[in-house]
């Protein structure tokens, strides 16, 4: 095996390695190199116009900030909290990019990588070193850099799958020592579980599951404890889902492709989870390019998708990655899976969101996009969209349909501003009223 060990360097010789004018690519969610990025921080007044592309960033972020914007630029490609105000501030850029075609860029030579800094495992007596919780776009950047820099954690947990690096591709290693970061999951608001238990009910056994983190999918995964034979095939899963097989409920017994196996890009989630995921043979995790391409998701049958979204006017577009004209996260996934779980056998695809926002002051049910509102998975994409109050059929369906269907899920308050509006609009049809009217009256 490669002696790797001589080619540890300090971190501060590994920011060096960094030159004016280059493209670095920093791994992120809960892998990003906080040393190197602390390093390279210490020398940016030293550098000019060196772009780092990144996603979501879970480390300190502090080389982030507006004074440092013509030393060191942000492209990112999923907006995080912490670069959010840099963003719409214009102090960083953002790359729009469905999440399966982010690794296509390094590949095509859009966007040549100079270096990058990724975040691993010891090497086993192979020498190859795993990269843990987020192999997603972490594999391919590295796979087509120039130069490849590796934070080396002891506590970086051994994922298996498609998932490993050998340390004669590694140029420089920087040995750390710290506690990866933790995201812990919020207890679900009484909202979130009764929009939870609205998509349970729809979940048949058996299912193939893509769940995110928060409180809606964690609800969603508990009021599904008396199903049999659920898998995951995923982009990110976090504790939720090591609960769920840890009582048996999901075993990936029933999936098609991987049988027997959960699949995901990335983990989010607590020290018990990576913990569990350590040399884990039930846990896979594979490059975004494989897991998310619609194509290979639709692999599965009875694909599940479930995704958020900010905002949903009455034909069904979802705007999920913007307020207006100000720029809030990105499409990651969403997209990807809902084409996906759309062409499986006995798919369903979710879209799920909370009825109002600021204290019911605010339909999110709303009678157009906010102007600015970007569309990130169109009106014809969408099958379901689940309020507290039900889930609207809108796949096949007409505008007057849709219309009808989706105030009925809206909060009560705003039904009636929503109606007049759809009628101004003339999206609800007179042929729609002439027929409903009849079944109306019967109800009544």
């Amino acid at each position: 095996m490669v002696d790797w060990r001589i080619r540890i360097v300090s971190p501060e010789e590994a920011a060096r390695k960094v030159k004016s004018g280059n493209r670095v690519f920093l791994t992120g969610n809960c892998s990003t190199p906080q040393v190197f990025a602390k390093a390279l921080r210490d020398r940016a007044r030293e550098l000019y116009n060196v772009e780092i592309v990144q996603l979501l960033d879970l480390g300190a972020g502090d080389y982030i900030t507006s004074d440092m914007a013509e030393n060191i630029k942000i492209n990112s490609l999923f907006i995080s909290g912490k670069v959010r105000k840099m963003v719409n501030e214009g102090y960083a850029d953002f790359t729009p990019i469905f999440l399966s075609e982010i690794p296509s860029l390094w590949r095509s030579g859009r966007l040549v990588l100079d270096v990058a800094v990724i975040h691993v495992s010891p090497p086993d007596e192979h020498g190859f070193c795993s990269y843990g919780v987020e192999v997603g776009v972490s594999k391919s950047a590295a796979e087509t850099a120039g130069i490849v820099i590796a934070e080396v954690n002891p506590n970086m947990p051994r994922t298996l799958g498609d998932s490993f690096i050998h340390v004669s591709n590694i140029d420089y290693f920087i040995d750390v020592n710290y506690d990866l970061p933790e995201v812990k999951g919020e207890p679900a608001s009484e909202t979130q579980e009764r929009l939870a238990n609205h998509i349970a009910e729809l979940i048949p056994d058996g299912a193939t599951l893509q769940t995110g983190i928060g409180g809606i999918p964690d609800a969603v995964l508990r009021r599904l404890g008396n199903h049999k034979n659920l898998g995951i095939h995923t982009e990110l899963f976090s504790d939720g889902v090591m609960e769920m097989i840890e009582r048996g409920v999901i075993t990936c017994a029933a999936k098609k492709l991987h049988p027997g196996k959960v699949v995901a890009g990335f983990v989010l989630g607590t020290k018990a989870l990576y913990s569990y995921i350590h040399d884990n043979p039930i846990i896979e995790l594979h490059p975004t390019e494989y897991v998310n391409d619609p194509f290979i998701v639709a692999q599965n049958n009875k694909m599940v998708s479930i995704n958020s979204a900010l905002e949903v006017d009455v034909t069904g577009q979802v705007c999920a990655d913007s307020i207006g004209t100000r720029f809030f996260s990105g499409v990651g996934g969403q997209v990807d899976f809902v084409r996906g779980a759309a062409r499986s056998k006995g798919g369903m695809t979710f879209i799920a969101l909370a009825s109002t926002a600021k204290n019911d002051t605010i339909s999110r049910i709303t009678t157009q996009l906010q102007p600015g509102a970007g569309v990130t998975t169109s009106r014809n994409d969408v099958h379901f969209v689940a309020t507290e109050y039900g889930v609207a059929d809108l796949w096949g369906r007409t505008i007057s349909e849709r219309v009808h269907s989706l105030i009925n899920i809206a909060h009560p308050k705003f039904r009636d501003q929503l109606e007049a509006y759809a009628r101004a609009q003339n999206y609800i049809s007179k042929t729609y009223e002439a027929a409903v009217a009849p079944e109306a009256e019967a109800q009544a």
